[in-house]
């Protein structure tokens, strides 16, 4: 392996951790999730073929050891999944507006098959194709996925439109004055 392909999977570890996010979400256990991904990725690469994507196969590495370290818990730890303690806490934290707590929680809501694709398409800037790729199903599939995501984020915040969602709010726009009020 060269230098340029060292660059660019190191280049890709922002986008990785991103996506893990939407595994694990408990930042050490993404940034372990992202440790894994490329470990497995450099281990295998002479497996990667030349003419795609490296993003996508470093991502379909890390949705797979995901699942599998998911299958791995539940046999070797019955009953831990449903355990109060292993249930994450959101730490308070300064720099998130109140509108995007509530937009976090949520996409923390979704069905996980939803949330991926949601992350993958509208965070990261993944294509449908790539998407259907890492996720193993067809185009169609994620964009129908995408598609309930959108309308599931939309109802658990009470809004009927995107649009309502990007909007700047401004308390006075929303009261209708009274021109005899001056």
């Amino acid at each position: 392996m060269d230098e340029a392909d060292s660059l660019s999977i190191v280049d890709l570890i922002p986008a990785l951790r991103a996506f893990a996010r939407t595994f694990c979400r408990v930042p050490d256990d993404a940034d372990d999730l992202v440790q894994e991904t490329l470990a497995k990725g450099l281990a295998n690469l002479d497996k990667f073929e030349p003419g795609t994507r490296m993003k996508s196969w470093l991502f379909t590495i890390m949705r797979n050891t995901h699942y599998t370290r998911i299958k791995a818990a539940a046999r070797e730890a019955p009953g831990l999944l449903d355990c109060a303690s292993s249930r994450p806490v959101t730490e308070a934290s300064q720099d998130w507006s109140m509108q995007s707590r509530e937009v976090h929680h949520a996409i923390q809501k979704l069905p996980e098959h939803q949330r991926e694709v949601l992350m993958l398409i509208g965070v990261l800037g993944v294509t449908y194709e790539e998407t259907a790729e890492i996720c193993g199903c067809a185009v169609g599939t994620v964009k129908s996925r995408l598609n309930r995501a959108r309308a599931s984020v939309l109802e658990f915040l009470g809004e009927t439109s995107s649009q309502a969602l990007v909007e700047r709010r401004h308390p006075l726009a929303e009261n209708h004055w009274d021109s005899d009020a001056g």
